[in-house]
Protein backbone atom coordinates (compact mmCIF):
# COMPACT_ATOMS: atom_id res chain seq x y z
CA UNK A 1 0.00 0.00 0.00
CA UNK A 2 2.87 2.41 0.67
CA UNK A 3 4.47 1.27 -2.57
CA UNK A 4 1.20 2.22 -4.28
CA UNK A 5 1.52 5.72 -2.83
CA UNK A 6 5.09 5.92 -4.20
CA UNK A 7 4.02 4.76 -7.64
CA UNK A 8 1.01 7.11 -7.81
CA UNK A 9 3.06 10.08 -6.64
CA UNK A 10 5.84 9.27 -9.08
CA UNK A 11 3.38 8.97 -12.01
CA UNK A 12 1.65 12.24 -11.15
CA UNK A 13 4.95 14.09 -10.79
CA UNK A 14 6.18 12.65 -14.09
CA UNK A 15 3.01 13.92 -15.75
CA UNK A 16 3.65 17.40 -14.30
CA UNK A 17 7.16 17.37 -15.77
CA UNK A 18 5.85 16.28 -19.19
CA UNK A 19 3.24 19.05 -19.16
CA UNK A 20 5.89 21.61 -18.18
CA UNK A 21 8.16 20.37 -20.98
CA UNK A 22 5.29 20.78 -23.47
CA UNK A 23 4.64 24.33 -22.23
CA UNK A 24 8.32 25.17 -22.57
CA UNK A 25 8.53 23.64 -26.04
CA UNK A 26 5.56 25.74 -27.16
CA UNK A 27 7.52 28.90 -26.47
CA UNK A 28 9.44 29.35 -29.67
CA UNK A 29 12.48 31.48 -30.28
CA UNK A 30 11.09 33.72 -33.01
CA UNK A 31 10.40 31.00 -35.59
CA UNK A 32 6.96 30.51 -37.07
CA UNK A 33 5.53 27.11 -36.17
CA UNK A 34 1.92 25.85 -36.11
CA UNK A 35 2.72 24.36 -32.69
CA UNK A 36 2.79 27.93 -31.37
CA UNK A 37 -1.02 28.09 -31.66
CA UNK A 38 -1.57 24.58 -30.32
CA UNK A 39 -3.07 25.63 -26.98
CA UNK A 40 -5.52 28.20 -28.34
CA UNK A 41 -9.19 27.24 -28.13
CA UNK A 42 -12.26 28.84 -29.68
CA UNK A 43 -15.89 28.72 -28.56
CA UNK A 44 -17.52 26.80 -31.42
CA UNK A 45 -21.14 25.65 -31.26
CA UNK A 46 -21.17 25.74 -27.47
CA UNK A 47 -17.91 23.92 -26.79
CA UNK A 48 -14.22 24.80 -26.64
CA UNK A 49 -12.43 23.56 -29.75
CA UNK A 50 -8.73 23.86 -30.63
CA UNK A 51 -8.23 26.08 -33.66
CA UNK A 52 -6.53 23.12 -35.36
CA UNK A 53 -9.95 21.49 -35.73
CA UNK A 54 -11.65 24.41 -37.48
CA UNK A 55 -8.76 25.68 -39.56
CA UNK A 56 -5.56 24.75 -41.33
CA UNK A 57 -2.40 26.42 -40.05
CA UNK A 58 0.58 26.65 -42.38
CA UNK A 59 3.98 28.29 -42.20
CA UNK A 60 4.07 30.92 -44.91
CA UNK A 61 7.65 31.97 -44.20
CA UNK A 62 10.13 32.08 -41.34
CA UNK A 63 8.18 34.79 -39.47
CA UNK A 64 4.59 34.26 -40.65
CA UNK A 65 1.79 31.79 -40.02
CA UNK A 66 -1.28 31.65 -42.23
CA UNK A 67 -4.55 30.29 -40.89
CA UNK A 68 -6.98 29.01 -43.53
CA UNK A 69 -10.36 28.93 -41.81
CA UNK A 70 -12.83 26.28 -42.95
CA UNK A 71 -15.91 28.34 -42.07
CA UNK A 72 -15.40 32.08 -42.62
CA UNK A 73 -17.93 32.92 -39.89
CA UNK A 74 -15.27 31.83 -37.36
CA UNK A 75 -12.66 34.33 -38.52
CA UNK A 76 -13.39 36.90 -35.80
CA UNK A 77 -13.58 34.20 -33.09
CA UNK A 78 -10.15 32.85 -34.00
CA UNK A 79 -8.71 36.35 -34.29
CA UNK A 80 -10.02 37.24 -30.82
CA UNK A 81 -8.72 33.96 -29.33
CA UNK A 82 -5.22 34.64 -30.67
CA UNK A 83 -5.29 38.23 -29.36
CA UNK A 84 -6.42 37.01 -25.91
CA UNK A 85 -3.70 34.37 -25.64
CA UNK A 86 -0.58 35.29 -23.70
CA UNK A 87 1.58 34.89 -26.81
CA UNK A 88 1.77 38.62 -27.68
CA UNK A 89 0.69 37.97 -31.27
CA UNK A 90 -1.21 40.46 -33.43
CA UNK A 91 -3.13 38.57 -36.12
CA UNK A 92 -4.28 40.32 -39.31
CA UNK A 93 -7.51 39.34 -41.06
CA UNK A 94 -6.85 38.97 -44.78
CA UNK A 95 -10.05 37.96 -46.56
CA UNK A 96 -11.21 34.75 -44.92
CA UNK A 97 -7.67 33.91 -43.81
CA UNK A 98 -5.73 35.19 -40.84
CA UNK A 99 -2.07 36.14 -41.13
CA UNK A 100 -0.11 35.87 -37.88
CA UNK A 101 3.26 37.65 -38.02
CA UNK A 102 5.66 36.22 -35.45
CA UNK A 103 7.61 39.12 -33.96
CA UNK A 104 11.36 38.88 -33.86
CA UNK A 105 12.79 38.35 -30.44
CA UNK A 106 13.87 41.65 -29.03
CA UNK A 107 15.60 41.67 -25.69
CA UNK A 108 12.37 42.81 -24.04
CA UNK A 109 10.38 39.98 -25.65
CA UNK A 110 13.04 37.47 -24.61
CA UNK A 111 12.79 38.69 -21.03
CA UNK A 112 8.99 38.44 -21.13
CA UNK A 113 9.22 34.87 -22.42
CA UNK A 114 11.66 34.01 -19.64
CA UNK A 115 9.17 35.44 -17.11
CA UNK A 116 6.40 33.28 -18.60
CA UNK A 117 8.61 30.18 -18.38
CA UNK A 118 9.61 30.95 -14.79
CA UNK A 119 5.95 31.39 -13.86
CA UNK A 120 5.12 28.04 -15.47
CA UNK A 121 8.04 26.46 -13.60
CA UNK A 122 6.80 27.81 -10.28
CA UNK A 123 3.28 26.53 -10.97
CA UNK A 124 4.72 23.09 -11.77
CA UNK A 125 6.71 23.13 -8.53
CA UNK A 126 3.51 23.93 -6.65
CA UNK A 127 1.71 21.00 -8.32
CA UNK A 128 4.55 18.67 -7.35
CA UNK A 129 4.55 19.90 -3.76
CA UNK A 130 0.79 19.35 -3.61
CA UNK A 131 1.30 15.77 -4.77
CA UNK A 132 3.89 15.35 -1.99
CA UNK A 133 1.46 16.80 0.55
CA UNK A 134 -1.32 14.43 -0.54
CA UNK A 135 1.02 11.43 -0.31
CA UNK A 136 2.16 12.46 3.16
CA UNK A 137 -1.45 12.85 4.30
CA UNK A 138 -2.24 9.31 3.12
CA UNK A 139 0.80 8.02 5.02
CA UNK A 140 -0.38 9.84 8.17
CA UNK A 141 -3.81 8.23 7.80
CA UNK A 142 -2.10 4.81 7.66
CA UNK A 143 -0.22 5.70 10.86
CA UNK A 144 -3.40 6.95 12.56
CA UNK A 145 -5.21 3.72 11.64
CA UNK A 146 -2.20 1.76 12.95
CA UNK A 147 -1.57 0.12 9.57
CA UNK A 148 2.06 1.26 9.73
CA UNK A 149 4.41 2.24 12.54
CA UNK A 150 6.16 5.53 13.24
CA UNK A 151 9.44 4.33 11.71
CA UNK A 152 7.68 3.31 8.49
CA UNK A 153 5.89 6.66 8.38
CA UNK A 154 9.17 8.53 8.75
CA UNK A 155 10.98 6.51 6.09
CA UNK A 156 7.99 6.76 3.70
CA UNK A 157 7.87 10.54 4.07
CA UNK A 158 11.64 10.73 3.48
CA UNK A 159 11.27 8.67 0.31
CA UNK A 160 8.42 10.91 -0.92
CA UNK A 161 10.63 13.94 -0.22
CA UNK A 162 13.49 12.43 -2.24
CA UNK A 163 11.15 11.83 -5.18
CA UNK A 164 9.89 15.41 -4.88
CA UNK A 165 13.46 16.78 -4.83
CA UNK A 166 14.33 14.80 -7.99
CA UNK A 167 11.39 16.28 -9.90
CA UNK A 168 12.11 19.81 -8.68
CA UNK A 169 15.68 19.39 -10.03
CA UNK A 170 14.25 18.25 -13.39
CA UNK A 171 12.16 21.44 -13.53
CA UNK A 172 15.26 23.52 -12.82
CA UNK A 173 17.22 21.75 -15.56
CA UNK A 174 14.48 22.31 -18.15
CA UNK A 175 14.16 25.95 -17.05
CA UNK A 176 17.90 26.69 -17.30
CA UNK A 177 18.20 25.10 -20.76
CA UNK A 178 15.26 27.07 -22.16
CA UNK A 179 16.43 30.35 -20.60
CA UNK A 180 19.85 29.89 -22.21
CA UNK A 181 18.17 29.13 -25.56
CA UNK A 182 16.01 32.25 -25.34
CA UNK A 183 18.78 34.60 -24.28
CA UNK A 184 21.12 33.65 -27.14
CA UNK A 185 21.47 36.49 -29.59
Amino acid sequence: MINQIYMNSNQKMELCIKNFQIQVNNIKTGRASPELLKNIYVEYFGSKVPIFQISNIIVEDYHTLKINIFDSSNTNLINKAILNSNLDLNPIIHGKDIIVPIPGLTEERRRNLVKIIRNNAENTRIYIRNIRRDANEKIKIYLKNKIIGTDQEHSAQNKIQKITDEYIKKIETILVVKEQELMKF
